[in-house]
């Protein structure tokens, strides 16, 4: 039987050309053969164009963090040189991205937001007591040249052998005792946190981030509801609507219900905006992808495929009846796309 021509995207699919695509797309996974492509019937072909919307909100981000290292003297750049700036006083023009780009991320340093303070960790001596053999030490006291039992001849300074005679121990020189492991029985042990110059300097930080935040949403009918949504979104269709303002709101066709219910759904779904956040603008857009859905057949044999966009992508998952593959090649991972 004849196959009637199809409008796909403005031109004409015949029955070559549905044979060459497949073919093509056969003819890129190692372990299928060509010849259903070749000879089984073209059984039908259903045209199931789909609508995909997006809506792409814009945003910029920015909040304050505080660094805090050790202060090693010097001059500091704090509110004695000026009003400190606030946060959206920044003026970033000059790093500012491309609109829509999806992610960029910059810091900035807060301007005469520099402070210096006593360290916590050791109230500004620099030092900490030993926790080892200072351990029940009130917080700012500590006793220097605390030893420690020898665990070698547990005190003794004699090491005894087995023929009754004994030596000096080695490990303590015959003391009995050794310096304390920790802090070489100093008492003290340099703070972490300052690294011993007893005081911090803390300085806020901006942190600004650049995103996009998208919503899609494809309208498909039952057809072609076995091909996942990513094959739609990548697909290159024809363009109904693309506004863009600050916010966006539901497109507006005079003669179709249908596309207003739809723009009006995906404006509906618009990202939460974080408190820390501000819109820069918006873009919507709305495109139909053409969709044919071929069904071949041999005999009571069947299996169907997608052509998909105006590029004329083939999508093929579930059954093709010339499969060879064990399991063992690369082909099982184009079947997951």
């Amino acid at each position: 039987m004849a196959h009637t021509p199809t409008i796909f995207g403005g031109n004409y699919l015949d029955e070559v050309e549905i044979r060459e695509l497949l073919i093509d797309h056969v003819g890129h996974r190692c372990c299928w053969g060509s010849r259903p492509a070749r000879t089984w019937k073209i059984h039908a072909v259903e045209d199931c164009n789909v609508y995909v919307g997006t809506l792409e909100t814009f945003l910029e981000e920015r909040e304050l963090v505080s660094e805090t290292e050790p202060y090693h003297g010097g001059n500091i750049d704090g509110k004695d040189k000026g009003p400190e700036l606030g946060l959206w006083d920044l003026d970033l023009r000059s790093q500012f991205p491309a609109l829509y780009v999806p992610y960029k991320e910059t810091r900035v340093k807060i301007l005469r937001s520099e402070t210096v303070e006593k360290c916590s960790g050791c109230a500004g001596r620099g030092d900490i007591a030993c926790p080892t053999c200072n351990a029940d030490q009130e917080p700012g006291f500590y006793k220097q040249n605390q030893m420690s039992q020898c665990p070698a001849c547990y005190g003794q300074g004699l090491i005894a052998h087995r023929d009754g005679s004994d030596t000096i121990c080695t490990n303590c020189d015959g003391k009995g005792k050794i310096p304390c492991a920790t802090c070489g029985s100093r008492g003290l042990l340099q703070c972490k946190t300052c690294h011993g110059s007893g005081s911090l300097s803390t300085l806020k930080i901006a942190i600004i981030k650049w995103k996009t935040l998208s919503t899609r949403k494809v309208s498909v009918t039952s057809v072609a509801a076995l091909v996942p949504d990513e094959i739609f979104h990548r697909a290159k269709g024809v363009q109904l609507c693309n506004t863009q303002a600050s916010q966006c709101s539901p497109a507006f066709f005079a003669d179709s219900f249908f596309l207003n219910q739809f723009s009006f759904d995906v404006i509906q779904d618009r990202p939460f905006i974080p408190p820390t956040a501000w819109v820069i603008c918006e873009r919507h857009m709305i495109s139909v992808v053409p969709v044919t859905r071929v069904t071949m057949s041999r005999h009571r044999q069947f299996f169907s495929f997608y052509i998909v966009g105006l590029s004329r992508e083939v999508y093929l998952k579930d059954y093709y009846p010339a499969r060879f593959c064990w399991g063992l090649c690369p082909c099982l991972e184009w079947l997951k796309t």
